[in-house]
């Protein structure tokens, strides 16, 4: 392979920033891959999407559109248009919140909860099996940082929007 065109992979520590960017880079690449395998065993007609939207609402019951279109920071037609799809396939369930009648609240159906249940339950098998060789104290310190990386990231970007 010519030099020019071998990849750089940056110093962690003389370019922390570079870094993590090549890494999340890469991180995000391969949880879209996984997303897409996910989906299509929880249902042959959901798209990558619909795992994190089931997981955020089996979370957070009655939760409704605008808000879970906050969360991922994507626009309200988008969330709309994935939330149809997800009540076509009988996943989700939409039904008027009574505390305000413009909004409505979303659950999962009980196929959804099972669908999603099996998913999550295979994906943390996955992990344990990927990871088994790690010290659980490594898994758990993986995990906090990946949680404060997304909360400190979603306050700048809404800092920042």
């Amino acid at each position: 392979m010519h030099e020019a065109t071998m990849t750089h992979t940056p110093d962690p520590v003389t370019d922390p920033f570079g870094a993590l960017e090549r890494e999340i880079r890469v991180l995000i690449r391969r949880a879209q891959s996984s997303a897409a395998q996910t989906a299509l065993r929880m249902h042959p007609e959901l798209d990558a999407s619909a795992y994190p939207l089931l997981a955020h609402i089996h979370s957070n019951p009655g939760i409704r559109g605008s808000d879970l279109a906050t969360h991922f920071g994507v626009g309200r037609a988008t969330v709309s248009r994935q939330l149809s799809r997800l009540v076509e396939l009988g996943l989700v369930h939409r039904e008027v919140d009574p505390e305000d009648t413009r909004g409505q609240q979303i659950t999962l159906t009980q196929d959804g909860e099972a669908r999603f249940a099996k998913a999550r339950d295979r994906r943390v098998e996955m992990y344990q099996q990927a990871f088994g060789e790690w010290d659980e104290a490594d898994v758990a310190q993986l995990a906090t940082l990946l949680h404060r990386y997304s909360d400190d990231f979603v306050r700048w970007r809404d800092a920042n929007s």
